[in-house]
């Protein structure tokens, strides 16, 4: 399986995907926001996009849908409630669905509800599994509920499916938030050592050619994974203070996203 991360370099800081089949050339372009730069690569690659997934429903993930289409002929993927929110839908997909790219790559759709309730993240059938998670998970951080989610269920995601994964999991977000990310986990857990030394490598990264998480990193460095951190609650508790003496990992993380909302 190939990867291309694509960086649209745009103010929603969004990065596209596009997943290929090395033997047939065939593509998968996932939230292709920025048309012009997804067909550019693939025809210098020569790779044949013939499916397009959106991971859910905004604007800047299926704005580019109609272009990348019109271009390819390519059939459009999305969750299987999603069709009253992204015209034209081929396929609507369901948790544990497969999807295929060319020969050699499967993908597994995840039902991931959160930052909307219709939302996909794709897992890789590979050797080292692979995430395209959207705007559910980002580096460091989780995805808001503003626009037809719920924090809720975002927990719900987060504890019984992503936490569930491989820690080799290769992690690749919908944007680049991972700078910001950091910083929202150092004022919520300072003495995290590994989110220090990690934002003093990204601060300045070159987008074009951006970190990959895994999984493992992220439950190190991504305070919505570090529910239990006895920092994470005692800095909890200055913003809550009835907070319970030994809180559970849901009222965390619905705390720390009510915090994320205006930070």
């Amino acid at each position: 399986m190939i990867v291309e991360q694509i960086w649209t370099a745009n103010a929603y800081r969004n990065f596209n995907y596009l997943i290929v089949c090395p033997e047939t050339g065939e593509a998968m372009a996932v939230d292709p926001l920025d048309h012009e730069k997804c067909l550019g690569v693939a025809k210098d690659k020569g790779w044949d996009i013939t499916q397009v997934l959106n991971t859910h429903e905004h604007g800047d993930h299926t704005g580019g849908n109609k272009d990348v289409i019109a271009a390819t002929g390519a059939k459009l993927l999305a969750h299987k409630d999603a069709g009253a929110k992204i015209p034209g839908i081929d396929r609507g997909l369901s948790a544990g669905d497969v999807i295929k790219v060319g020969k050699t790559v499967e993908l597994e759709a995840l039902d991931t509800p959160g930052h909307t309730m219709c939302h996909i993240c794709l897992r890789s059938h590979t050797e080292t599994p692979a995430l395209f998670c959207g705007d559910t998970l980002f580096n460091a951080g989780a995805g808001n509920c503003h626009n037809g989610g719920h924090p809720s269920e975002m927990y719900d995601t987060f504890a019984a499916q992503l936490a569930e994964l491989p820690d080799s999991t290769l992690i690749y977000p919908g944007h680049d938030y991972i700078a910001n990310n950091l910083e929202f986990t150092l004022d919520r857990e300072p003495d995290n050592a590994r989110a220090s030394e990690l934002l003093a490598e990204v601060k300045d990264q070159n987008t074009d050619d951006a970190l990959v998480t895994t999984l493992g990193l992220e439950k190190e460095i991504n305070t919505f994974f570090r529910l239990r951190s006895p920092s994470v609650i005692a800095e909890l508790r200055e913003s809550f203070p009835d907070l319970p003496a030994e809180p559970d990992a849901k009222t965390v993380f619905l705390k720390l996203r009510e915090l994320r909302n205006d930070w």
